[in-house]
């Protein structure tokens, strides 16, 4: 490796202002190197050494994303997205454009002093702008872990000046550019916020204080007991049936018959299955989420027992809609979407293989099965012109796009489905590949997206699988989705 000041350069002529302004740099170097810094000595030069290469905002990304929650994942995301535009402008274009060389170590003390000296130029701080880009990607995402990450880029920052390899001007302007280089980022993939939450217009519904008049039947192989434990201890009087997945169905039914109120606990196929009921028996809805809440649980406001209880005691509800398919004579519904084409398969791939390689990584590889096992995209009819498609996805509502994939929905009663169409076209193939690699629906050449009332295809060939809330059934010949506005009664808190 060889420094990249260049000798050879003539030393510029003079200037007053800028001759004043790198004295003035000068003397606050000094100022800075005749301190104490309390506490500094043991940390600070581990810390600068450490954020070599971006090693340390690599660890705390990490440690954000393994928190689980989509927030901080976003947040890591966008910190390492901004740490990555400010290092590669600051080593591409700052550097070069500035050669200043680095302080003179005379005044700095031998104990501050980086056991291995940098040899690039000094102007800007390259440290200083990964720390600020990463810092504020984090907090313009999420300001909350802004806030904690903030008081560490500040100290590595601070380092460069403390260990002596960086004039404070140094430090200043690459705090700057990396804070630029953020905005930019941010310019480029604006914020995702989440959409206020419309969980269906308000209903009239029974409030039942001690749960009387509810009949909740819970799959006993789910992981429940910790809800239903909770439901019983908040609303004593309700009836709780458990019971086998099998027989959930037949419970359902005997429940709808005597029940004021109808609950369910279980899979989306057993949400589905009470839907159904409840739609058949006019009788308002209430869903208590496992352990993990289903999407159009969590989209109601229903992550866990005590929201459910809640709403349930003071009589809350909203109707939103339904989904509906049908084809020939068969008809079922759906609360959150139906897909036909390879989803099936592909999220069952995903499900068995992401565990040990991660749920990308587990995309990729089922795609890859598929393509060796010679699928093909199935072709049907839409708007009169023949398509090939790989998959169709229609959610029911729009869904609120959080980046490029669907994320949660803002209104539960809006009268449209959200339609996402992954084509087949020429190179299926490498088509299948560019989906999977996307990870989900984004807009995208292989990808199409439109929200309407109704969509209706025609020829869909024999053996299509279309699943529907987790279930899954063939179809064949014309399939029409529409939707039932406001249909559907279900609890949920007060938005």
């Amino acid at each position: 490796m060889t420094p990249d000041v260049d000798l050879t350069l003539p030393f510029p002529g003079p200037h007053p202002l800028r001759d004043r302004l790198l004295a003035l740099d000068s003397d606050l170097f000094a100022f800075a190197a005749e301190r104490n810094w309390p506490g500094a000595g043991p940390v600070l030069p581990r810390l600068s050494r450490s954020a070599n290469h971006g090693v340390l905002w690599l660890a705390v990304a990490t440690a954000m994303a393994a928190t689980g929650t989509p927030t901080a994942r976003r947040a890591a995301a966008r910190g390492l997205a901004s740490l990555g535009l400010a290092s590669l402008t600051i080593n591409t274009v700052g550097k070069r454009s500035v050669r200043r060389t680095r302080p003179g170590l005379g005044v700095v003390p031998l104990s501050r002093q980086l056991k291995r000296q940098p040899i690039t130029t000094s102007f800007p701080s390259g440290h200083s702008a990964s720390a600020a880009a990463f810092a504020t990607g984090v907090a313009l995402e999420s300001p909350a872990w802004g806030a904690l990450v903030a008081p560490l880029a500040f100290s590595v920052a601070a380092s460069r000046i403390y260990t002596g390899v960086h004039f404070p001007s140094d430090v200043l302007t690459g705090a700057a550019l990396g804070a630029g280089a953020a905005f930019a980022v941010r310019g480029v993939a604006p914020r995702c916020v989440e959409p206020e939450r419309s969980p269906g217009k308000d209903a009239e519904v029974p409030a039942l204080p001690e749960g009387e008049g509810l009949v909740l039947v819970a799959d006993a192989a789910s992981d429940t007991a910790d809800q239903l434990r909770a439901l019983r201890e908040a609303l004593p009087r309700a009836e709780v049936v458990e019971c086998q997945p099998l027989d959930v169905r037949a419970e359902l039914a005997k429940a709808a018959a005597r029940a004021r109120v109808l609950g369910v606990c279980g899979d989306d196929g057993a949400v589905n299955a009470a839907a159904v009921l409840a739609l058949r028996h006019a009788l308002p809805l209430a869903i208590l989420p496992s352990t993990a809440p289903g999407r159009f649980a969590r989209d109601l406001g229903v992550t866990g027992a005590r929201e459910l209880a809640g709403a349930v005691g003071r009589g809350e509800a909203g109707r939103v809609d339904v989904g509906r398919f049908r084809c020939g004579g068969r008809e079922g519904v759906f609360l959150d979407a139906c897909t036909l084409g390879v989803h099936p398969e592909l999220a069952w791939e995903r499900e068995r293989r992401s565990g040990p390689v991660g749920g990308w990584t587990a995309g990729m590889l089922g795609a890859l099965r598929l393509l060796r096992a010679g699928r093909r995209p199935l072709t049907a009819r839409i708007g009169g012109r023949e398509r090939p498609l790989w998959l169709l996805y229609a959610g029911n509502g729009v869904h609120h796009r959080t980046g490029l994939v669907p994320g949660r929905r803002g209104d539960l009663a809006d009268g449209r489905l959200d339609v996402r169409v992954v084509h087949g076209g020429r190179w299926p193939g490498p088509r299948l590949l560019a989906a999977a690699t996307a990870s989900a629906l984004p807009r995208s050449p292989v990808h199409a997206a439109v929200e309407v009332p109704r969509l209706r295809l025609a020829d869909v060939p024999g053996g299509t699988f279309l699943t529907h809330d987790g279930e899954v059934t063939e179809v064949a010949g014309e399939l029409t989705l529409d939707k039932l506005p406001g249909a559907l009664t279900v609890y949920r808190p007060a938005p």
